[in-house]
């Protein structure tokens, strides 16, 4: 039995249609996907139904604050589950759902002004069941979407949804990792693997490393996502690497030691690739994913490509090179300096060979299978061409800056 009438109940329930109408006009007109509702009406009538059945059902429950019934959640889970049937995105279903709240919301404001006498008891008691419950329909929602979802789209494919939703905040990371067995880490190693778009005849065809995602995945059981690159934008590997929360570095540490898992997934990444890549890595928690990995991606563009990266790049190997690429007249003064070493013989490459040596000689010599001499005539050269002694501190500090931006390959394949 509906409340008496002129209360705010009442008001909700008179309403129904009307608001549940507005609803529908509203996913149509802003959301594409759902722009099949002006041209299907079988879908419009169910998303109709739907909305109306909400209504309703609040306007039953919520007066005696009485929770949503098993059957009525499993109502609300086929309803998410014939969405993502349909092929709704995960960002559509977040606009789904910010758009029904917000609806809801003005909904209430606009019948709590209808009223003569304000109803504020009605109000606080609708707001508190709308927050208990709402949870628990996002939830059945959110379980009815993935189970879709389960059904329809391919492991990696779901393992890549859990990482969109993870670094999105969406509360449908929890139902995604327990659809692909995976825990959710409260703070984790985020890495960001970058492979250059192909740029030479022939490298499209090339094997890639799609085949080897699915058994990267199960090897480490970390939720990754793969990028493939294009004619002109990078490839990237996404990984979140679960950590203990004693690993996360503290905010004055720039450069945390990363777990061995981390670098033993890049290893085996670069393995399954024809071409060098650039990993780049930091640590975060939970609710900081958005911004650890625009500071990984940062890192990864910075560091120079490698066949078989020692480790992986934090913001402490590349900080210079993160500074020079924001500041373009000291990016052009350095890639002229580069172009003066292209008389050669191969002065980059030595020049990365003597600093990732920390400028021993010997060792340097033996990396590049060189006498210590040939190294000693390359070094000399270099002085000559630049101006610098490559063991300089003036040297170290502008040469070794060369060397990482030319070798992450910010300046083309030829610079």
């Amino acid at each position: 039995m509906l409340p008496a009438m002129g209360d705010l109940f009442a008001e909700l329930a008179r309403r129904a249609s009307s608001s549940a109408r507005r609803e529908v006009d509203a996913y149509a007109r802003e959301i594409p996907e759902f722009g099949i509702l002006d041209t299907d009406p079988r879908a419009r009538a169910e998303t109709m139904e739907y909305a109306v059945w909400l209504r309703r059902r609040t306007g039953e429950l919520a007066p005696t604050s009485e929770e949503l019934t098993p059957s009525d959640l499993t109502a609300i889970a086929a309803m998410g589950e014939a969405r993502a049937a349909t092929g709704l995105s995960l960002e559509s279903r977040r606009r789904v759902l910010r758009l029904h709240t917000a609806l809801m919301l003005r909904e209430v404001n606009e019948a709590t002004d209808a009223q003569r006498d304000g109803g504020a008891d009605e109000l606080v008691r609708l707001l508190g069941w709308f927050a208990a419950q709402g949870e628990r329909g996002i939830e059945a929602y959110c379980q009815g979407f993935v189970s879709a979802l389960r059904h329809r789209l391919p492991y990696v494919d779901q393992v890549a949804l859990l990482v969109k939703a993870l670094l999105s905040g969406d509360p449908m990371a929890a139902e995604l990792a327990r659809a692909v067995g995976m825990d959710i880490p409260a703070y984790c190693a985020v890495t960001v693997i970058r492979v250059p778009s192909p740029r030479t005849p022939g490298a499209e065809r090339h094997r890639g490393p799609e085949g080897e995602i699915e058994s990267l995945i199960k090897e480490h059981q970390v939720p990754l996502m793969w990028s493939p690159p294009t004619e002109s934008t990078p490839g990237e590997l996404i990984a979140l690497t679960p950590l203990p929360p004693m690993a996360l570095a503290p905010s004055t540490t720039p450069d945390p030691t990363q777990p061995r898992e981390v670098l033993s997934l890049i290893q085996d990444f670069a393995q399954s690739l024809p071409t060098p890549c650039a990993a780049g890595t930091t640590t975060a928690d939970l609710p900081d994913l958005p911004a650890a990995l625009d500071r990984a991606r940062r890192i990864s563009r910075a560091a120079p490509l490698r066949r078989a990266p020692a480790h992986p790049h934090t913001t402490a190997d590349v900080f210079v090179e993160l500074a020079v690429a924001d500041v373009p007249f000291v990016d052009a003064w350095l890639h002229t300096l580069a172009h003066r070493l292209a008389p050669g013989p191969d002065l980059l490459l030595t020049l990365d060979a003597y600093y990732t040596h920390d400028m021993n000689r010997t060792t340097t010599a033996t990396a590049l299978n060189v006498h210590p001499r040939t190294l000693d005539y390359r070094l000399r050269r270099v002085r000559e061409l630049t101006g610098l002694a490559p063991g300089s501190t003036r040297g170290v500090r502008v040469l070794s800056s060369v060397v990482r931006r030319g070798l992450s390959g910010a300046w083309g394949p030829r610079f």
